[in-house]
């Protein structure tokens, strides 16, 4: 967390700066671990200043600020950063503060609880050597089914640690690659290389189909209630998961119980019934049933 939704999510609570000038930029005193910004602040500053906000872009799970100087503001909120136009959670984990001119809000914040996140301000070419085509995969929210297969038909990875690789697809996590691939109806274990071309689509289905209905319901605020969208407030999507964090509890679907297990060290969640390494549905029933 966050992932595309959430990240989503905080892109569009900014869209009010487009069209105003940067007026100052300030590192605010933090007595937990410090973030990485780049470049220093100061720096950064003199860059930024003065610039108009073009437009508030998203590339995977990062926000981005793009300037009328062509420079991009790289915010990457990683586990527990957020992007504000309110008052924070709680001000003592406040990063930055980025005023802008004009009507409220007049300024934006970079919040993070634990410091996992990152700052940057990049070039063109600086942001197209890091975040390119040959850094990230496609988005999540227009990855074709046909891209899934080029890109992992040979794999032998569990289709589910696949979905992690942002090389591969931009803007999955732990939380909507487990969502997704129940509503595809595909085990999380299954290798890719065994995935049919019927399972492909359906994954790439799931995929939209999950991530524009978390958005709609601006992402998922878990137990920690880390997460908030721009104005501070909670997303609601976590009221509608089908298997995440439901261990133990009834399918939606077919009423067994939800399992847990773990793939390259993080929880998956899912239906043993609904997901079967053996069985291979021909339709997209689960993702029909749920509309």
């Amino acid at each position: 967390m966050p992932e595309l939704p959430e990240v989503e999510t905080m892109r569009r609570g900014l869209l009010p700066i487009v069209g105003r000038q940067v007026v100052d930029v300030l590192k605010l005193p933090c007595p937990r671990k410090p973030i990485a910004v780049v470049p220093r602040i100061d720096h950064m500053r003199r860059r930024m200043v003065g610039e108009t906000v073009e437009a508030i872009d998203r590339v995977g799970k990062r926000v981005v600020v793009v300037l009328a100087s062509g420079d991009r503001l790289v915010i990457e909120p990683r586990m527990t950063g957020l992007v504000l136009v309110a008052d924070p959670p709680d001000p003592l984990y406040l990063r930055l503060r980025f005023d802008v001119s004009g009507r409220k809000p007049t300024s934006f914040y970079y919040w993070d609880r634990r410091g996992l996140g990152n700052v940057r301000l990049y070039s063109p070419a600086e942001f197209t050597t890091q975040l390119g085509p040959e850094k990230l995969g496609p988005d999540a929210l227009v990855m074709t089914a046909d891209e899934y297969r080029s890109r992992l038909k040979a794999s032998k990875r569990a289709v589910k640690v696949a979905l992690l690789d942002q090389k591969v697809v931009a803007g999955i996590g732990n939380l909507y690659a487990a969502e997704l691939l129940y509503v595809a109806g595909i085990h999380p274990e299954m290798a890719c290389h065994r995935l049919t071309r019927d399972q492909w689509q359906r994954l790439a289905d799931a995929s939209v189909a999950v991530l524009e209905e978390a958005i709609r319901y601006e992402g998922s605020t878990l137990g920690d209630g880390t997460y908030r969208n721009a104005l501070n407030q909670n997303g609601s999507y976590q009221n509608l998961h089908r298997v995440y964090g439901r261990e133990g509890l009834p399918c939606p679907q077919c009423g067994t119980a939800i399992q847990r297990t773990v793939q390259a060290q993080r929880a998956t969640f899912f239906c043993a019934a609904c997901q079967s390494k053996r069985r291979r549905p021909t339709e997209f029933a689960v993702f029909k049933r749920q509309q």
